[in-house]
Parts: C-alpha cells; sequence; structure tokens
C-alpha cells in the first residue's frame, strides 16, 4: 500500500523587508518527518521561488532553545547556506505559534545557525493579527559565519569582462563560497550593470556579486546585486548569505563592523549587519512578511 498522504502545511514569506511583494520570497514548508530529497526538490520546483525551505521540529535537547532541523532548495539543487529563507523560517516559527520564546536554533549543513526575535520600541506601531491580537513589530538578528573574500586568479579575472556590461570594475575578489565578487564605481554601476546569465554560467565558481559603496546621505553603506543562474536564479532578489562576504569587504575596506545594506535588485530589500571578526560571525538583521499560506498535499 502507498503512503498515506497528509498535507503539509506551507507559507510564502517576503523576506528583508516590510512591505507584500517586495524582499526575497521563500516558500516554507513544516514537516512532521524526514522525507527524500527527490519530494523536496520537486516541490522547491513546484514553488520556483529562489528558495524552499524545509523545518522538523527536533526533540528536546540540551540546549535552552527550541531547535529545527532545516534545509533549503532552490528550483534546481540543495543549498548549503541560505540567509533570506533562514529568516523566511525563523518568521514562520515566531508568527505561527511554533514557538514561545525568543530565540531559537537551526541545525543546517552550515552548523548551528540562531534567530534571535528583536521586539521594536513599543512606540513603533503595533499590528493587529487575524484573530484580533495586538502585535508588537520586530526584526529578526540571525546569526551566521563570515565568509572571506581572497584575490582572484587570472582565469577569473579575465572571465568577467565578457559578463559585466558595462565593465567598470574597481576591485574584484572571490569569496569562500566560490562566488565572484565585483565592486562597481557606484550604486548607480550597480543597477544599470547588465549581465550576460550564459556567460556568466561558463564563468568559474557559483555565482557574481556586484557591490558599491554609497554616499552618506543615502542612509547605506552599501549596495549589491547578486546572480545565481548556475543554481536556477537569474537574480537572486536579496542574497542574506552574500551579506557575510559583503559585510567581511567591507569590514576590511572601512574599518567599520555595522552596515546598513541596500539589495538593488527591482524587488529591493534592507540588511542591518553586525560582524565579528574575532568570532568570524555576522549578524544579519532584518523583516519579513507572510503573503501566502496553505498546504501541500502530495
Amino acid at each position: 500500500m502507498g503512503r498515506t498522504k497528509k498535507p503539509v502545511k506551507y507559507a510564502v514569506i517576503d523576506a528583508f523587508t516590510e512591505s507584500e511583494f517586495k524582499g526575497n520570497p521563500a516558500a516554507v514548508c513544516l514537516l512532521e518527518e524526514e522525507r527524500e530529497s527527490e519530494w523536496l526538490q520537486s516541490i522547491a520546483a513546484e514553488f520556483n521561488k529562489s528558495e524552499t525551505s524545509y523545518l522538523i521540529r527536533l526533540p528536546v535537547t540540551d540546549s535552552p532553545h527550541p531547535r529545527f532541523h532545516l534545509r533549503w532548495f532552490t528550483p534546481v539543487t540543495e543549498v548549503e547556506l541560505c540567509g533570506h529563507a533562514t529568516l523566511a523560517a525563523a518568521h514562520f516559527c515566531f508568527t505561527s505559534g511554533l514557538v514561545k520564546e525568543n530565540t531559537i536554533e537551526f541545525l543546517t549543513q552550515s552548523g548551528i545557525l540562531t534567530a534571535q526575535k528583536v521586539i521594536e520600541p513599543k512606540e513603533s506601531a503595533s499590528l493587529v493579527s487575524d484573530k484580533g491580537e495586538v502585535e508588537q513589530p520586530f526584526m529578526i538578528e540571525l546569526d551566521f559565519p563570515a565568509i572571506a573574500t581572497s584575490e582572484c586568479s587570472l582565469d577569473e579575472t579575465s572571465s568577467i569582462s565578457k559578463v559585466l556590461s558595462p565593465a567598470s570594475v574597481i576591485d574584484m575578489k572571490k569569496t569562500a563560497s566560490e562566488d565572484l565578487f565585483v565592486v562597481l564605481p557606484s550604486a548607480k554601476a550597480v543597477t544599470d550593470t547588465q549581465v550576460d546569465f550564459e556567460e556568466l554560467k561558463k564563468c568559474p565558481g557559483r555565482g557574481l556579486v556586484i557591490c558599491a559603496a554609497t554616499p552618506s546621505e543615502s542612509g547605506f553603506d552599501f549596495v549589491s546585486r547578486c546572480f545565481y543562474p548556475k543554481n536556477g536564479i537569474n537574480e537572486d532578489p536579496v542574497t542574506g548569505s552574500a551579506h557575510c562576504a559583503l559585510a567581511y569587504y567591507w569590514s576590511k575596506k572601512t574599518g567599520k563592523s555595522d552596515f546598513t545594506a541596500y539589495a538593488a535588485s527591482s524587488r529591493s530589500g534592507v540588511l542591518k549587519l553586525d560582524i565579528d571578526e574575532q568570532k568570524n560571525r555576522v549578524k544579519l538583521g532584518g523583516k519579513a512578511v507572510t503573503v501566502m499560506e496553505g498546504s501541500v498535499v502530495v
């Protein structure tokens, strides 16, 4: 006899934004038990979001915080680290009644990742839930590994001229997560740049991050865009994990440890960053909005 089909609860959540249909959307599925990777990949392809995350609550351990197993899938592959889908998963846990605590832990391929609910000051506008309850706005702060940047090889440097238009490059690095990392002269250059995705697929590494410093009056320290056509994502609207490398690079460049970053995709997004070089960790702060809820029935 075949397996009895149990509906799997899901939500689609826009991460690193406080506005619907902005930021980076992720699907979050709550599983009662482990499912085969092929099924997880098929569902991720069906959602066709840049990431789909899968949560399973783990038994009580010696940790004082609730802990979940967390995996991330693009439409075509599983990945080792994803920021916006982790933020979405944490938002799901905090808003669905799964947890009462303000700190939760995720067991992932990149180790234990912590998410903390940070309540905003009381003078901030409160929200009313569909149950008629008053909810205080909050931000989520993720504790992620810092990702180092290093010098590119000659092949990596020469390949980028075929990918970017215009190709005025101030600096070029590669990240420990195998992204090409390109610094452009201005925020306008970042927003205006066109990427040849077929050429990018031929380049070494996983994907491409482009960024630039911004003037102080903008309210941001730097802007960026991220591209991962090899993973089925031509442009990822807001890539949390890339900011682990962005924080590392700009910390080395400026001597600062705290940043406000702007993701300059068409959907846009805002991230608060705090890098601790001694611990080799980055705190990623952002908001999220639930835009859809339902059940997977297969």
